[in-house]
């Protein structure tokens, strides 16, 4: 059997490119950085697959300059925000994701933000690495409990469940907003409340988690209007995508001090963090880590690998997009 001609974008696990270099004919990244556009796009001319990142575009005019060969973009991510899927279905390329293999560590990176938050977490290790600790005090960094609080999940998918189960031992009540209900006996698990009406649920949220993926329809979801929504005590989490909130809007809330704080793992234009951010004491910001454990990355490449092969092999691609 032939092997496919690979094209991988960013450098990937260990694992995952000695697995490739058994099964393919397949080029790597030569460092842990994307490999040049002009690069690309020249080995795009000659390759049956190309393996980009969710933080790598593939975009309209590279899907052009691709060759015949071409027949797979096989993204390292869920999202598919990165890759103009319209362009790669008139072209026939198919693409594929790595659903699934990342929940569990993305809804902990979650909760991680909203502790950190609820209990000002990142101010007060500043504080300390600066010196300016003086001891305890009944009075010195007061954060704000879990328990009994409300927490409205945005997106009730794999991670808004697997963070519902989560917040839900911490004593926490759920609310949740879905394109449609989930299951009666999963809501019955997790004594989780549907709340059709999004405006509504932030009304009476303390904290707001969005897991809901990015496209025209969620672009600032979360704009103005909505913040201008929440309580002041309440905070937001992003571990989605950064274009799901209006960055600009949530930078002049979180200066108004209209509401109590932020956690982001996710920016609007990354690697790029807005240094209106980076100033601020009432938000945490975490590099993207929302799958960053070894254990995650590479069920990730091998999910990449298994496409693949599935496409050398003639069979069904497992994880479809178009």
């Amino acid at each position: 059997m032939a092997r496919m001609k690979v094209v991988v974008a960013r450098k990937l696990p260990d694992a995952v490119e000695a697995r490739m270099a058994a099964l393919f004919d397949a080029a790597f990244a030569p460092a842990d950085a994307p490999l040049p556009r002009e690069a690309l796009m020249e080995a795009l001319t000659d390759c049956e697959v190309v393996v980009p990142s969710v933080a790598y575009p593939v975009d309209a005019n590279l899907i052009a300059a691709a060759g015949a060969r071409l027949k797979l973009i096989a993204n390292f991510g869920v999202g598919v925000d990165n890759i103009d899927v319209a362009a790669a279905r008139a072209r026939g390329i198919a693409v594929t994701n790595t659903p699934g293999v990342l929940t569990e560590d993305t809804a902990d990176i979650a909760l991680a933000l909203i502790l950190m938050t609820a209990r000002g977490l990142g101010r007060a290790e500043r504080t300390l690495r600066a010196g300016g600790w003086r001891g305890w005090s009944p009075t010195d960094q007061l954060g704000t409990s879990l328990t009994g609080k409300r927490l409205a999940i945005v997106g009730m998918g794999r991670i808004g469940t697997a963070l519902a189960a989560r917040a839900r031992a911490l004593g926490m009540r759920i609310d949740y907003h879905n394109r449609s209900r989930v299951a009666p006996e999963a809501e019955a698990a997790l004594q989780a409340r549907f709340r059709p009406d999004l405006d509504a649920m932030l009304e009476d949220a303390d904290f707001v988690s969005l897991h809901s993926p990015y496209s025209p329809a969620t672009h600032h979801l979360i704009d103005g209007r909505r913040l201008a929504l929440l309580r002041p005590s309440a905070f937001l989490i992003n571990t989605a995508r950064g274009a799901i909130v209006d960055e600009g809007a949530l930078i002049e809330t979180l200066r108004a001090g209209s509401i109590a704080g932020a956690g982001l793992d996710v920016y609007a234009n990354e690697p790029h963090v807005d240094p209106r951010l980076m100033a601020l004491e009432n938000v945490v910001l975490l590099p993207h880590l929302g799958s960053a454990t070894v254990e995650t990355r590479t069920a990730m490449g091998m999910k990449v690998v298994e496409n693949i092969l599935a496409l050398q092999e003639g069979r069904s691609l497992p994880d479809l997009v178009t």
